[in-house]
């Protein structure tokens, strides 16, 4: 998801500062709380996955322009639980980063704006993932209504956000209701997609046990809370 240039602009723009430096802030926060558990050559090393896969995300695997943004397969919930939540916070920054300095200039005035709409539903899976998931079971055992709950919160986090600013930035009008509208119900597609990805990779994950000890994966993929 990219929300389109113009979309929010002026004045309006130093919410989209706030919002996120708080994003930056919390992403500190699960950075700390990740090198509790793990040494920082593996921080270090799933941040740079996760900045790479962001990239294959937004560059590589399909997206479109629908309304007012773009449908990208970002697999948030994929990076959660294989990397962790601090460096896929740091991934989806880096490759967002990256990708409008190199990719797509244009997106850069935006970076803000699309920076909290990807972080902070990445936070509120965080703090769900406590809740909702089997506390006694390894990532790499769970099913795919424990996947799904998670998605459906992130896509849906997505396109919360993208409604925001588009009501935001545009004012509360039927064209702007009609392209929120367009894209959420292209965008929550990806609902259907996302699980299936997120199965596949635990699967792949399962049966690559050399990974535990590797530390190129989150601790909490083979061991139980």
């Amino acid at each position: 998801m990219h929300i389109e240039p113009g979309i929010v602009h002026g004045a309006k723009m130093a919410l989209a500062y706030g919002t996120a430096a708080a994003a930056a802030g919390y992403s500190l926060k699960m950075i700390a709380d990740d090198l509790k558990t793990h040494a920082v050559p593996s921080f270090v090393a799933r941040a740079a996955l996760a900045v790479v896969a962001v990239l294959v995300f937004f560059e590589i695997l399909p997206h479109f322009p629908v309304g007012v943004s773009e449908v990208h397969l970002i697999l948030g919930t994929t990076l959660l639980l294989l990397l962790g939540t601090g460096p896929a916070a740091v991934g989806l920054a880096g490759g967002l980063a990256i990708q409008g300095m190199f990719f797509a200039p244009t997106d850069l005035p935006m970076y803000f704006v699309n920076i909290t709409t990807l972080l902070v539903p990445l936070f509120a899976i965080h703090a769900m993932a406590r809740k909702v998931l089997p506390q006694g079971v390894a990532f790499v055992d769970l099913g795919y209504g424990d996947v799904l709950k998670l998605s459906v919160a992130y896509q849906g986090g997505i396109v919360a956000w993208v409604a925001f600013w588009a009501f935001y930035g545009q004012g509360v009008g039927a064209e702007t209701f009609a392209s929120v509208a367009t894209f959420g119900a292209a965008y929550m597609t990806v609902v259907l997609i996302e699980p299936i990805a997120d199965l596949a990779v635990l699967w792949l994950a399962k049966s690559l046990r050399g990974l535990e000890k590797s530390g190129l994966v989150t601790r909490r993929l083979y061991n139980a809370a």
